[in-house]
């Protein structure tokens, strides 16, 4: 008996196109982790201001109000290809920004010029890769699959902030460490060709190719009137809206201006939440196939959330680090079953929109972003923190009770097992 065979949680990699499709989205993750520190140290530094690394941050969600016409583009010209040519621009980005530093003349008007160029194209790599893992993937591994999947970027919120900092420490400054941010988009581009593809969508939507607006709007029409599809849709803008901002782009001032730290402390706090986020990973990959994914979702949201109102309060890195941990197991087990149920319960003649349409959802983070930056310079962080945590925990307990039949009934399509 193989490996494979014996351990549950590597059954996903019995299927070719998986064992391609990790580590090219493995090295992705690993890239852009590395720049966010690299880069998000930078305008911190350079400007002094939390509002502009909070403008930063949401520059690199842009590309969310165009998300849904990628998963179009997936359909239309292979999810696979897309991918493809979403992993070469990335190359090529960061070998400007590569240029800039090692030439002497990075200043925060081109990164964010580039940043904005990026974000136009970045968000909707997580959506791709869970295409391609629901085109490939057989429905009794989709759970495991999905949080293995998962685990590429939790590792590389460890491994990759923890390497981008060391990497300019090391190296002694980003553009020699843009080298090997360069490299490792290069070598995921090369992995991502060989992604195989197996068609399962076997009826197509002759509107999806005649008229784009028009299968834009079925899309939006179908997540709108699928009970599931649209409560876990809304709870992932708010779950970007009100919890991630105050553990993504504002854990550099989290670093700086409360725990007194430099930048590689940050990398270090970043990578224990990304640690706790692993951990999620590990465990739904092991007991994927008796989660009731709804209820896991809905309890994970309320977890973090009030994890993260806990999280606000600490001023101290000895306890604000285990928190994080915490904050980091919550998120998975609240937003892997969230993509299961999209994947599982979604037509699939939809399923490409309906993943793009829940990209859109991330456009909560930028607002998210926008809005804490400027409460955090004037209410402070313990303030602002735990306001969008108790707003979260409201909202979510009221998603939780309008679509309870749905989302909590043992028998319901978004909690079988």
């Amino acid at each position: 008996m193989t490996v494979i065979a014996r351990v549950p949680a590597l059954a996903p990699f019995e299927v070719r196109s998986f064992r391609f499709q990790w580590p090219a989205d493995l090295l992705a993750s690993w890239a852009f982790e590395m720049e966010g520190v690299i880069l998000g140290w930078f305008v911190l530094v350079s400007t002094g201001s939390v509002l502009a690394l909070a403008v930063f941050g949401s520059l690199q969600f842009l590309g969310t109000l165009i998300s849904p016409f990628y998963g179009m583009a997936g359909d239309r010209i292979g999810n696979r290809n897309l991918i493809c040519l979403m992993r070469a621009s990335y190359v090529v980005m960061a070998s400007a920004l590569m240029g800039l530093f090692l030439g002497g003349f990075a200043a925060p008007a081109p990164v964010f010029v580039l940043a904005t160029l990026m974000g136009l194209v970045r968000p909707s790599d997580i959506t791709m890769r869970n295409l391609l893992v629901g085109e490939t993937m057989p429905t009794p591994l989709l759970m495991r699959a999905m949080s293995v999947s998962r685990m590429t970027a939790d590792s590389a919120r460890v491994i990759g902030a923890l390497s981008g900092a060391t990497l300019v420490a090391t190296l002694g400054g980003p553009g020699l460490a843009y080298i090997v941010v360069t490299a490792v988009y290069g070598v995921s581009f090369l992995l991502s060709l060989n992604v195989g593809i197996k068609r399962v969508r076997t009826v197509r939507d002759a509107s999806l190719f005649a008229s784009p607006l028009k299968a834009l709007r079925e899309g939006f029409a179908y997540v709108w009137s699928t009970p599931d599809v649209r409560a876990a849709t809304l709870l992932a803008f708010l779950m970007n809206f009100a919890a991630y901002p105050m553990v993504g782009s504002m854990l550099a001032y989290v670093a700086k201006d409360i725990y007194h730290l430099s930048q590689t402390g940050l990398g270090w706090i970043t990578a224990c939440y990304a640690v706790g986020c692993l951990i999620g990973s590990i465990v739904l990959s092991i007991h994927g196939a008796r989660v009731r994914a709804a209820r896991t979702m809905i309890a994970g949201a309320i977890a973090w959330f009030s994890l993260n109102l806990i999280f606000s309060w600490i001023a101290a890195p000895a306890w604000g680090i285990p928190m994080l941990v915490a904050i980091g197991l919550a998120q998975s087990l609240c937003m892997v079953p969230m993509a299961v149920i999209l994947l599982r319960t979604a037509d699939p003649a939809f399923r490409g929109r309906v993943m793009g349409v829940r990209m859109l959802a991330v456009y909560g983070m930028p607002l998210g972003l926008l809005l804490s930056g400027p409460m955090i310079e004037h209410l402070g962080f313990t303030a602002s923190g735990s306001l969008f945590s108790l707003v979260g925990i409201a909202f979510t307990l009221a998603i939780a009770g309008r679509w309870r039949h749905h989302l909590w009934h043992p028998q319901s399509a978004a909690n079988a097992i």
